[in-house]
């Protein structure tokens, strides 16, 4: 639609063939919450700079991962949290370090919101 023009139909028509086919083909209501949710959670800057550090690296620990973006630590906890919750990192204990990485589906999202290539993938290859 072009500037200036309402975003809906002036007539109803509906192609009920097209139309029912789609809408039997849609994804469960849970799905896409979980999707939306996944997707809300790298819509913060601070989440998706820790979501692309990890992407690279692998795994890192919380005080590793502050340093990298150069945030405090409890805000970089707080945030790792949100991405555990999401579903899209995970952690370990190694002594008394906390060590998260993203999973599958955290990196896969990661690459898809920042592009074929995360920043931080570019600088890696400078070390």
């Amino acid at each position: 639609m072009t500037e200036g023009q309402p975003d809906s139909c002036d007539l109803l028509c509906l192609d009920t063939t097209v139309a029912s086919a789609l809408r039997s083909s849609m994804p469960a209501a849970g799905r896409t919450e979980l999707a939306a949710a996944a997707a809300k959670a790298l819509g913060d800057p601070t989440r998706l700079a820790v979501a692309s550090a990890l992407a690279v690296a692998g795994e890192l620990c919380v005080c590793d991962l502050a340093w990298v973006i150069g945030q405090a630590q409890n805000l970089v906890s707080h945030h790792l949290r949100y991405l555990r919750a999401a579903g899209l990192a995970t952690s370990r204990r190694a002594g008394r370090l906390a060590i998260y990485a993203l999973t599958d589906r955290g990196r896969t999202l990661t690459q898809a919101v920042l592009g074929s290539e995360p920043v931080a993938h570019r600088a890696a290859d400078r070390l």
